[in-house]
Parts: C-alpha cells; sequence; structure tokens
C-alpha cells in the first residue's frame, strides 16, 4: 500500500496492520479505518462515542453523520447493527470522493453520503427522523462557528426523534470556555447531558478531546461510566451536579457571538 494524497488530505497504510489506514487532514489525524476489522476503533475519543452508541437499546439505528472523515463510526455501526441506515454529511466534496474511491463501503451497506453544510442540510432534513446524531466536524482542527449555536442545537433536537440521542466530539483545554459554552448551549435544549473525557483534560492539565452526550431520555450513565472507565485509557463520565459545576454559569451561545473552537496548542493531534 502507498499514501494517497488529495490536498490537504493524506491517506496513508498503517504498516501493523494489512488493510488499515490514517486519514490526515492539515496534518491533524482524523479517522483510522481497518477494512478488515470495522469494529476496530483506533482513537479514544471514536470508541468513547461508541461507548454510548453500545449503551443504547439493541438493534439498527437511523443515524446522521455531521463530519465523514474516513467513514470509520458508519463502518462500526454497520457492522454492529446490521439494518441501520446512516446518512453521512460532509461539505469537503473531494474527501468524500477520495474515501469513495480509496476505501469505498458496500452498496448494501445503508451508509449514503452527502456533500453539503452540515448545518444546511440538517435544517433541510424533515423533523423526527433520526435515532442518532454524531457531530464530529472540524475545518481543520477547529469546529466551526454555525456550529456551536442555540440555533444549531435546536436544529438537532429537531431532527431527533424523541428518545435521540446527540453526541459531539469536542476539543478545548483550560480555562475551557469554549467547552462550558456548548455544555450550557445544549443543556438549554437538551433535558439530559454528559461529559466524558480522560480526567487529565478534565483537570486542565493537557488540551484533548471530550464527547458532549445530550437527549431528553435519561442516560444509562452508570453502564456508560463502566465502559469508558475499562478503556485502554480510561476516561471519567461527568454528569448532574458535578456537570454543573463544571459548567460553571457559562451561557448559551447565540448565534452573534459564536466563535470556532479554539486551535489547539501546537503538537496537541499532530502525528510525526
Amino acid at each position: 500500500m502507498r499514501t494517497v494524497d488529495h490536498g490537504v488530505a493524506k491517506l496513508m497504510p498503517d504498516v501493523d496492520r494489512p488493510r488499515a489506514w490514517l486519514l490526515t487532514v492539515d496534518g491533524a489525524p482524523q479517522s483510522y479505518v481497518d477494512l478488515d476489522d470495522p469494529t476496530h476503533l483506533e482513537f479514544e475519543y471514536a470508541r468513547r462515542l461508541a461507548h454510548v452508541i453500545e449503551s443504547l437499546d439493541d438493534g439498527p439505528v437511523e443515524a446522521v453523520h455531521l463530519g465523514g472523515g474516513a467513514l470509520t463510526l458508519p463502518r462500526y455501526l454497520a457492522a454492529t447493527r446490521p439494518g441501520s441506515r446512516q446518512q453521512v454529511v460532509d461539505a469537503d466534496q473531494g474527501l468524500l470522493a477520495l474515501i469513495a474511491e480509496q476505501l469505498p463501503v458496500a452498496a448494501d451497506s445503508g451508509i449514503r453520503t452527502h456533500g453539503a453544510d452540515a448545518r444546511k442540510w440538517l435544517e433541510a432534513v424533515a423533523g423526527a427522523s433520526a435515532d442518532l446524531i454524531v457531530a464530529d466536524v472540524f475545518g481543520g482542527s477547529r469546529v466551526p462557528a454555525h456550529l456551536t449555536t442555540l440555533g444549531y442545537a435546536r436544529e438537532a433536537e429537531r431532527v431527533l426523534r424523541p428518545d435521540g440521542v446527540y453526541l459531539a466530539n469536542l476539543a478545548d483545554g483550560a480555562p475551557f470556555t469554549f467547552l462550558r459554552s456548548q455544555l450550557a448551549t445544549f443543556q438549554a435544549v437538551f433535558a439530559h447531558l454528559a461529559l466524558i473525557a480522560e480526567p487529565g483534560v478534565l483537570r486542565g492539565r493537557r488540551f484533548g478531546n471530550a464527547v458532549l452526550v445530550a437527549a431528553h431520555r435519561e442516560l444509562d450513565t452508570a453502564e456508560l461510566a463502566r465502559r469508558a472507565a475499562a478503556d485502554a485509557f480510561p476516561a471519567r463520565v461527568v454528569q448532574g451536579q458535578a456537570l454543573t459545576r463544571f459548567i460553571d454559569g457559562a451561557r448559551p451561545v447565540e448565534e452573534a457571538d459564536a466563535v470556532a473552537s479554539p486551535e489547539p496548542p501546537g503538537g496537541s493531534f499532530g502525528i510525526g
């Protein structure tokens, strides 16, 4: 296998796994795919997203993925929940074409891709049409500003069914101005909220990923905490009063105040 370049996107083979690939964009790792084992999730944040999905009721789901990457989580869902129907939305049509050419999914996988802006696509689809929304949208290494607001959170709620779940991969570091604002925004829209992150990130020792979980139904956080703690890189689940203390009075984000997530410090997510 050889490295495949497409503008700022690059697919690099993993020499230790026969048909595994790492996707980077602007030098930052975005996705890891093992074509022989779609249930293998290399990145910690992807496993945490999967932990939440595993805690949901069994059976196929109607899922929306905002941000496509190399389709790691859609492939995982197709393998673990056969019969699921999944819509993958990514503004980078060139990247979608690269993945379709180099790492295609089976025609009967139930995965359909759309080259579109995530928020505009969400605003155009029918309400109460999805069981799961997974937001993993980064422009380079930053979450775009228009995907951080109350208006966006309300659109996500509209598209979800009453028992649906919203997940987002976010990144921040102390003093967590961006992360706290996102928690406050989704707390204003959804009845139940949780945050999953490594203790070192939560204590402000380093910049890193955090998974936001939002729903109107009560979450099985005990099972989620067990799964997160058992990971090779253990994480904590923060909820209830502990989450309120973490939010610490942050306010929901209005459209006029929206900013992209912070630029990661040099070397936070880059590869050698």
